[in-house]
């Protein structure tokens, strides 16, 4: 039987269903991945709350939860806090529909996983709240959320290791491996120019698809590297 419980939730994305509904992915503090069916929210009555279901949105919510059931259902919902500029700059914009497709593709577990979760709502925060040096922000945490997913490298030369070890065969020079050591360094500062930023995230995202063979193609990457200088 399905019992209510609170928990802070991240928007990932939804899909319309049937003439009104959503069925809306949500990845809990409680619970990890969870899906969620959200009736009336695209009719006249509920178009207030549609917006609460935007990519990444930080929710406070109060769910009802049954193991036994795919899909549950929202009691109660509300902006845990609102993003001032995430979905107005175009750079954070860019780089906020690259991570929830980085999110919709790697969070698969339906256990909660507070540590994951409090780093991915601090995330989304600093990224909100950068005013600037934030052209970096993607690499950096894709290379933070390896610790979390279980597969984080020592340094750089861990990752060439595994791609000569896979026969992966991309130039990594040693000039752009000592650009990923210090990006593991969180030196978010760090001055690369566009080439270079792109090819450090074909890299990375290389390395991610050893470890997660179903990550597929990144669609939002071409908008990203457009987008970056």
């Amino acid at each position: 039987m399905a019992a209510l419980h609170k928990t802070r939730g991240i928007v990932l994305n939804y899909i319309r269903y049937r003439e009104t509904s959503i069925i809306v992915k949500v990845y809990t503090e409680q619970f990890g991945l969870q899906t969620y069916i959200e009736n009336g929210v695209r009719s006249v009555k509920g178009k207030n709350r549609i917006a609460l279901f935007q990519p990444l949105t930080l929710l406070d919510l109060v769910v009802y939860h049954d193991d036994k059931k795919e899909i549950h259902r929202i009691s109660e919902m509300r902006c845990n806090r609102p993003f001032k500029t995430l979905p107005f700059d175009i750079l954070k914009s860019s780089i906020g529909l690259f991570l929830t497709e980085i999110l919709s593709k790697t969070l698969k577990e339906e256990t909660g996983n507070s540590v994951l979760f409090d780093f991915l709502f601090h995330a989304l925060i600093e990224l909100d709240e950068a005013d600037k040096h934030f052209e970096n922000f993607h690499l950096i945490f894709l290379l933070q959320l390896t610790f979390y997913l279980g597969f984080s490298p020592e340094n750089a030369q861990e990752i060439v290791s595994q791609f000569k070890e896979y026969s992966i065969g991309i130039g990594f020079s040693d000039a752009q491996q000592t650009l990923i050591d210090d990006l593991l360094h969180h030196q978010s500062q760090l001055i690369l120019s566009r080439k270079d930023r792109n090819h450090l995230l074909e890299v990375l995202l290389l390395y991610y698809k050893l470890h997660i063979e179903e990550i597929g193609e990144i669609k939002s990457l071409q908008v990203l590297q457009e987008v970056m200088q």
